[in-house]
């Protein structure tokens, strides 16, 4: 009875290990999407996964890469870092897939960095902003700007735009938003002489009640308010405050950027400025194409942060071209010399695999977004 027992052991083994190794040689470009595709933030992670299946699709209707079929292999990360961490080890321990897009927050992309530079994996975040999650190594890139980057085009929005003399700050308080509001103030303001920062007030993210934050920095008196948070904070707070106080100038971040700003803000969303990367109403052919694209598979307009998604996929299957190979390295090393030219515009990587990027300034004008000149 014991050596049947061993003998089943054994057989079930071999069984596994075959079946892993047929998994491996699927004969198919495995490509992971890691990111929130349930919880609060599932809407960005969907986005994600939206854009990194479309493009896949697209390549592979045109004959895939290297003659092979690309494969898209989806993680749920619920936005948390123990499970991004968790899932950084599964792909990483899966030969089979050369690449992974994601994940979302930075302290998220943070806590699964360290794995896929140690086997040596490249990860791009479409989303990631914080300075320091591209110093995990030289796997880890960036297809989005670095917080401070996108600061300082807020207060230069601030300034050019609004003419702005009194600035108070709304974040999140996120890791993020306390952050970026710290960056505003300690270490921006002092290269905007003309500004004053005359307030700040920190919100638990989902507050629906803005009236005591809005009380408080309308006694500051400011002319122009910079908001470090998401749509869902910027929309409904908009509205607060123009109750009180019409003429009050909003300046939002990209992560702002969506169709859904208007939908809550109502008419309050006219007037708010905001940086981004990617303008999905611009008449460049690329961009109309991918943003129709989107809107017939998936039944809405694309973000700034799933156009990043899109391009970050773009990237790694144009370096896996590049390098003509699936091997993790060299898919590395052509994503430094890459320039790509995608529907947020042409990106490459410096030597810390921080993308540069060229900001387009949006502000809602009768109900839409449009280009400010």
């Amino acid at each position: 009875m014991k050596k049947n027992l061993i003998l089943v052991l054994v057989l079930l083994l071999v069984t596994t290990s075959l079946a892993g190794c047929k998994s491996a040689d699927s004969g198919k470009i495995r490509i992971a999407i890691a990111g929130p595709l349930t919880g609060d933030f599932a809407e960005y992670g969907t986005g994600f996964k939206n854009a990194v299946e479309m493009i896949a699709k697209e390549y592979n209707a045109d004959g895939g890469v290297l003659g092979k079929e690309i494969e898209i292999v989806s993680y749920d990360d619920k936005n948390s870092g123990e499970e991004a961490a968790s899932i950084a080890e599964r792909i990483a321990s899966d030969n089979s897939i050369v690449g992974v897009v994601g994940h979302f927050a930075s302290g998220v992309c943070m806590a699964a960095s360290p794995t896929y530079q140690e086997v040596g994996i490249v990860e791009i975040s479409p989303s990631a902003s914080h300075p320091d999650y591209s110093s995990e190594g030289d796997f880890i890139f960036r297809n989005n700007s670095l917080i401070n980057v996108e600061a300082k085009e807020t207060l230069t929005i601030a300034s050019e735009v609004f003419d702005a003399k009194r600035v108070a700050i709304l974040s999140v308080k996120t890791d993020w938003g306390t952050s970026t509001a710290d960056i505003l103030m300690n270490k921006l303001s002092k290269d905007f002489p003309n500004i004053e920062i005359v307030a700040h007030e920190e919100i638990v993210d989902g507050t629906v009640d803005f009236s005591p934050t809005v009380t408080a920095l309308n006694a500051q008196n400011p002319d122009t308010i910079i908001v470090c948070a998401m749509y869902n904070i910027l929309g409904p707070f908009a509205s607060q405050y123009k109750d009180i106080n019409p003429e009050i100038n909003l300046v939002g971040f990209s992560n702002a950027y969506s169709e859904q700003l208007i939908e809550l803000a109502k008419e309050d969303a006219e007037g708010i400025a905001l940086p981004a990367i990617f303008f999905h109403n611009s008449t460049e052919p690329k961009v109309a194409n991918f943003v129709s694209s989107y809107e017939e598979a998936y039944g809405s307009v694309p973000s700034s942060l799933t156009a990043q998604a899109y391009d970050s996929m773009g990237m790694i299957i144009e370096a896996i071209k590049a390098s003509n190979a699936t091997d993790r390295t060299k898919i590395k090393e052509a994503l430094y010399d890459l320039k790509y030219e995608g529907v947020s515009g042409l990106t490459q990587f410096d030597s810390n695999g921080d993308a540069l990027k060229t900001f387009n300034w949006l502000i809602i004008k009768d109900g839409q977004f449009v280009e400010y000149n």
